[in-house]
């Protein structure tokens, strides 16, 4: 299996860019549960990651925290806000292989951000697309260097498969 690149600034601008992607929807997942800080707190910890730059065990617990509290709600759009919170803190630990399932590492924050909008506005897919578009104008060149290292991803099945693939090939050009 290849392996591909990863400095830890690209580690860092992946985390910051993936952080602007969720807050944008983090207010769903808040309003849900208001008193859950979980994926607050994730997001909180890959913004300190890309300051100081250390993985920690404390980092890879509030992702997992995220993911927990995407399960404690019931609420579909607020369980994608958090589930791509979980991925934003997540991000500093993908691995530097050559694989569709690593390059799915790089571009879910965005696309579960997506998928978040689209189920607040009632599976309105033109809420997904315009989160989309946000998430490609504001990725920052490292971003799409690092995902170019890595396989495409083939179009998929799934509404989440559509954003994968959208975002993916937009990244690459």
């Amino acid at each position: 299996m290849d392996e591909v690149t990863i400095s830890e600034e690209d580690r860092r601008l992946l985390g910051l860019w993936a952080a602007d992607c969720v807050e944008r929807v983090l207010p769903l997942f808040e309003a849900e549960a208001p008193g859950d800080t979980r994926p607050r707190e994730a997001i909180e910890g890959i913004r300190n990651f890309a300051r100081e730059g250390r993985r920690t065990a404390r980092l890879r617990s509030l992702a997992w925290a995220a993911q927990a509290a995407a399960r404690d709600v019931a609420d579909p759009a607020a369980t994608a806000a958090a589930r791509a919170a979980c991925y934003a803190a997540a991000t500093p630990y993908i691995h530097p292989l050559a694989t569709p399932h690593q390059s799915k590492h790089v571009l879910a924050p965005a696309v579960h951000q997506a998928r978040a909008r689209e189920l607040a506005a009632g599976e309105d897919t033109g809420a997904g697309d315009v989160e989309i578009r946000w998430a490609i104008e504001h990725a920052p060149p490292a971003v799409s260097e690092l995902l170019r290292r890595m396989p495409a991803r083939n179009p998929g099945r799934t509404r989440l498969d559509v954003l994968y693939h959208r975002l993916d090939e937009a990244l690459r050009r």
